[in-house]
């Protein structure tokens, strides 16, 4: 165990590698795994002040702990790093030479559209196995059938069961890192069996969002079981271990080593979503003042996005959370990348997106303003569907003509001027999130709202 060298900062997150018993008072007890925040640096480099998640503080041994990283921008993570897509029979074999007995990779089925294809070599020599997509599984030998490749391989890792040999060694598509590895390495990988999985809260496009209890504490967890979608979440949780911000929901870690499914861990929001929340209470529980707090709430979210370059794309009360204590945080980073990139605008929400998003796939921090506008007009009309009785197939045509919603019913002057600002057709014309953010400071200072 080496000391560290480099002093952390305050504030920095740390995940335990060892378990620590209190050798005096003073010393902060801990488990492997367990997350603690360094709260002093002191004249000792061995040693840290830390605090736990109850808000116990005491010493911690700096040699037990690793600091939390942020999974590098541009790395590509992969749960399928063997996993090489559409290549020929014949490029399989060149990538699994020299011959080495139990190196594979997966591929898709060149001569079976929508079924797989497992390369071993063997001997000397390259075994192709078609793997068959079947009444949604998936079987070498329908013998033995897995809900996916992750799956079977960790079967077939285990026990060659008819294989000519078990897989030993994944030969790695180019350019992609082992998410479970790269997790672990950066301190954000948590273990399954601290993991209670209590009751589903929601059903996402994608699985089951549930609660959980991690260690003690009430949590939200993602469960994603299809190779495809597993993947795309983890591009959403690497982006995740870069951003920190009290407006935006925390990540608190990936569970990956479980093979039926990916869990993306979160803080837990006990009143759920601010769109729910807004309809459910109404204008005669939610004051002014609640109102004009969530919007700042949201913009000081936005402003950290921005100032980390860092593009939302699907910005609405829906995908903001509501926490017990009544702070709103942005969630749903399923679409954010780094700004200025494009993407598909087929699943794109019509009445959210800016006109330039939608036309040209220009993204930026500008579209998230122009959404930032729609979610105030949605709090301050307290959840209602924006742009009403209006057709979808209209809302564009309409928009890109000048058109603007008027102010929801009893929407304070200053808060709709905001809105309108947010809406300007040439996108440099929108103001950042920090200027937004200032001017609904002012309207709090001033008691406007």
């Amino acid at each position: 165990m080496s000391v560290v060298q480099t002093p952390w900062q305050a504030g920095t997150e740390c995940v335990a590698n060892y378990d620590f018993q209190r050798r005096t008072e003073q010393d902060l007890p801990f488990t492997k795994g367990e997350v603690l925040t360094i709260v002093a640096v002191t004249r000792d480099p061995n040693w840290y002040k830390a605090k736990n998640k109850v808000g116990q503080v005491g010493f911690i041994p700096a040699n037990y702990v690793q600091k939390r990283q942020g999974v590098k921008s541009g790395t590509k993570l992969s749960l399928m790093p063997w996993f090489h897509g559409k290549i020929t029979r014949e490029q399989a074999e060149r990538l699994l030479y020299p011959p080495e007995t139990g190196l594979f990779l997966v591929r898709e089925s060149t001569n079976y559209p929508g079924d797989y294809t497992l390369c071993v070599s063997c001997e000397g020599k390259v075994e192709h196995y078609r793997i068959i997509y079947k009444t949604g599984k998936l079987t070498i030998d329908e013998e033995a059938y897995f809900d996916n490749l992750m799956q079977l391989v960790e079967h077939y890792t285990n026990d060659a069961d008819g294989l000519c040999t078990s897989l030993m060694k994944p030969k790695l598509m180019e350019g992609t890192v082992a998410a479970q590895d790269e997790f672990s390495r950066s301190g954000w990988a948590l273990k399954m069996k601290d993991l209670t999985l209590l009751q589903s809260i929601g059903k996402g496009e994608f699985g089951d969002v549930m609660l959980g209890d991690y260690r003690g504490s009430k949590v939200a967890v993602k469960c994603i079981k299809n190779d495809a979608t597993a993947q795309a979440f983890v591009a959403e949780a690497l982006v995740m271990t870069q951003l920190r911000h009290k407006n935006l929901v925390q990540l608190l870690g990936v569970i990956v080593e479980d093979k039926s499914s990916l869990f993306i861990v979160t803080e837990f929001m006990a009143k759920g979503s601010l769109v729910d929340y807004l309809r459910s209470r109404g204008r005669t529980v939610l004051l002014g003042e609640c109102l004009l707090k969530f919007s700042l709430d949201v913009s000081e979210g936005m402003e950290y996005l921005e100032d980390n370059n860092f593009v939302h794309r699907d910005l609405a009360a829906r995908n903001v959370l509501v926490s017990e204590d009544n702070i709103a945080k942005v969630s749903d980073f399923g679409l954010t990348k780094e700004a200025s990139a494009t993407q598909d605008t087929s699943k794109l929400p019509v009445k959210w997106t800016a006109p330039e998003a939608l036309r040209e796939k220009l993204f930026s921090t500008k579209s998230d303003v122009w959404s930032f506008g729609i979610l105030l007009w949605e709090i301050y009309s307290f959840g209602r569907v924006p742009y009403p009785r209006i057709a979808l197939k209209d809302v564009v045509p309409r928009v890109e003509r000048g058109y603007k919603m008027d102010a929801p019913d009893g929407c304070p002057a200053v808060v709709y001027e905001l809105m309108k600002e947010c809406w300007h057709l040439d996108p440099k014309q929108r103001p950042p999130f920090r200027k937004l953010r200032e001017q609904l400071e002012h309207i709090k200072a001033k008691e406007l709202y």
